[in-house]
Formats: C-alpha cells, sequence, structure tokens
C-alpha cells in the first residue's frame, strides 16, 4: 500500500512516531463506538481502539483500521455516603480529575496529570502517589465483541492488579471499555505516604493542596509530549520477593523500594539512573535526562529506536541487578500488539 492510501498517527500517539494506518474513524458516541467496533470485529477486519494515544508504541505502519475513541460525558450522582460520578470513555483523564475538584468532590486528586482518557484507565490499572484506579473504580462497562452486548463488571470482577486488570488479559481483544463508574467517598482521606506528599500535615491538608503538588512535581521531572515525545513512564516498577530486595539493599544502601503485598517494589527509575543510563540514547530515542523511568523522541525516532533502547535498557538492569523490567505502553506492529522481547 502506498504512503498516499495511508493515514498518519503522529499526531494520535505522544511518543510523536511517524507511522500511519490504513483508515481512522471517529467515534464520538456510544452508539457509534458499538456499531463501528462490532462491524469491523464481525466482518472479520483488523482495528485498533485508541484513546489519547498516551500509552503506545507504533513501530510500523497498521494494517488496519484505528478507532478513536471521543465519546464525552460526565453524570454526577450521590447517596449518603459518597459520589457517584458515571464517565464517558473519551473523557480526558486529568480534565476530569480537575472537573470533580471543582465541584468538592474529592479522591482522584493524586492521579493528577495521568495522560490518556478515562477508557483507558481501567485497562492497566493506573496509579500515582499511593492511590489506584481500583481504589476509587464503581463499575467498568464494556462491549463484548463476541456477542455485541454491552455488559457491566463491578470493581472485584475487573481483578485489579499492579498495572493490570482483566481487560488485559481473558478479555484482551474482546472487549472495548465504553463508560466507567466511580465511587468517591465523602469522608475523604488523604494520601500522603509518596514522595513530597510527606511534606504535608493530614489533619490540615486539601484536596486542592495534593492536586497542585502533583502537578508541580509531574511538570518538573516529567518532559511535556507536546514538546519532546514519549508515553510517560515506560516501565514499571518491578516487584520481587522482601528477601531479594534485602540482599540487594546490602550491595546498594541507596536503593530504593517500597514494601507491597507478596513483597517490595523497586523503584525502577533508580535501577536505570544507577545503572548509568540516563540520557543514554539509541538512533534518535533517549532516556530522560532528568527522569529516567521515561524515554523520549529527541525529533525523528522511530518506533525500532524506542524498542531497541528500551531492550538494552532491561539486558541492562538485569545484568547488573538480576531484575527483570517490563514495558507499560502496548508495542503495536503492522498486525496489532507485539512483544517487545520475544518479536
Amino acid at each position: 500500500m502506498s504512503a498516499e492510501q495511508l493515514h498518519s498517527l503522529k499526531a494520535y500517539n505522544t511518543f510523536a512516531i511517524e507511522h500511519a494506518c490504513v483508515s481512522i474513524i471517529n467515534a464520538d458516541s456510544k452508539g457509534g463506538l458499538v456499531e463501528t467496533c462490532l462491524g469491523l470485529h464481525q466482518a472479520g477486519k483488523q482495528f485498533l481502539v485508541l484513546g489519547g494515544g498516551s500509552n503506545i508504541l507504533l513501530t510500523e505502519d497498521y494494517l488496519g483500521t484505528v478507532v478513536r475513541i471521543l465519546t464525552r460525558g460526565v453524570e454526577v450522582s450521590e447517596d449518603s455516603s459518597c459520589y457517584l460520578l458515571t464517565v464517558e470513555a473519551g473523557e480526558n483523564w486529568h480534565e476530569l480529575v480537575e472537573y470533580c475538584l471543582k465541584l468538592g468532590i474529592s479522591g482522584l486528586e493524586n492521579l493528577a496529570l495521568i495522560p490518556g482518557t478515562v477508557g483507558a484507565a481501567p485497562i492497566q490499572n493506573i496509579g500515582a502517589y499511593g492511590v489506584e484506579f481500583v481504589d476509587v473504580c464503581d463499575w467498568v462497562e464494556y462491549l463484548d465483541l463476541t456477542d455485541g452486548k454491552l455488559k457491566r463488571f463491578n470493581a472485584a470482577e475487573c481483578d485489579f492488579g499492579y498495572r493490570d486488570s482483566i481487560f488485559k488479559r481473558e478479555l484482551k481483544g474482546l472487549a472495548v471499555i465504553t463508560s466507567v463508574g466511580f465511587k468517591l467517598s465523602k469522608r475523604w482521606k488523604p494520601k500522603l505516604d509518596y514522595g513530597p506528599l510527606a511534606r504535608f500535615d493530614i489533619e490540615t491538608v486539601t484536596p486542592l493542596q495534593i492536586f497542585n503538588c502533583i502537578c508541580e512535581t509531574r511538570m518538573s521531572k516529567l518532559p511535556d509530549p507536546k514538546v519532546l515525545g514519549n508515553a510517560g513512564s515506560f516501565f514499571k516498577n518491578p516487584i520481587i520477593s522482601t528477601e531479594r530486595y534485602l540482599a540487594l539493599q546490602k550491595q546498594y544502601p541507596t536503593i530504593v523500594g517500597y514494601p507491597v503485598d507478596g513483597g517490595t517494589k523497586l523503584a525502577a527509575g533508580w535501577l536505570i539512573d544507577n545503572a548509568g543510563l540516563k540520557g543514554f540514547a539509541i538512533g534518535k530515542a533517549s532516556v530522560h535526562e532528568q527522569q529516567a523511568l521515561v524515554l523520549v523522541n529527541k525529533g525523528g525516532a522511530t518506533g525500532d529506536d524506542v524498542m531497541c533502547l528500551a531492550r538494552y535498557i532491561i539486558e541492562k538492569i538485569y545484568t547488573l541487578f538480576s531484575v527483570t523490567l517490563e514495558a507499560e505502553p502496548r508495542v503495536i506492529g503492522a498486525q496489532g500488539e507485539r512483544e517487545l522481547i520475544n518479536d
């Protein structure tokens, strides 16, 4: 297929990588989204559902249809103990956090400035600064491509884990998230365990103070994708046994880790930084100078540049620390999602 027949995806992925697809469909209503995705699925045509494009790495021109979710709408109700929100999948995540604060609804402020759309949040159970999507989720509505029905899972049925959910496993490729329900307690309890939040007094801190602090912190550490293409944190923070962590701590006294269920979560950024990889580049892709967890497009990077850099980092970290890093973004090739390591 010639370049003239393809549609550029550069504006629709935050890495700003120049790859294309066969066609693009903008779905701005739930009905249109359902009809489009179901029609493509039933016709046996390859398609990729795209929200904000902040969690993908394009490595080739995609030989199928890209369906952009542009559905909007937020409904707010309440009971005696909670605020209940129904949010369409195409809503911008950070704008939702801001909207809730303006209404005096707290609970999402720790998740400020996470890029992407609301519909993408359940897929990898987004999280930051001690709060994860699972903590605020009431339910997730999705289109089941196997029977064409809209279905709803409660939070427990979504089987959330660290950057994981049923939508990344059993329902991968079989479900399109259409809307999300939130349950936010009226008895707000600030989460101040991580990073710069620890300086606040739990008795006097306000949700707006937390929101502003996190925005300032993220803007100071993370590059703006409009200026320097990136997909935010490229690697998950690996979870290892506490025994293994204590052994590493003896060898590397400044290593950063947090206790979690099942072991200790290491700071992947610390591992990459202490491997001497800040600023390291392959082609036009490099490790960010300020935040080692972020890989950036220095201008004209290809998906292969980023993929080779990520593979190099994974190999280096394993060699030095015997810890295996996993990528957060989905790697997309000509036929759809592909593996970063084994392809």
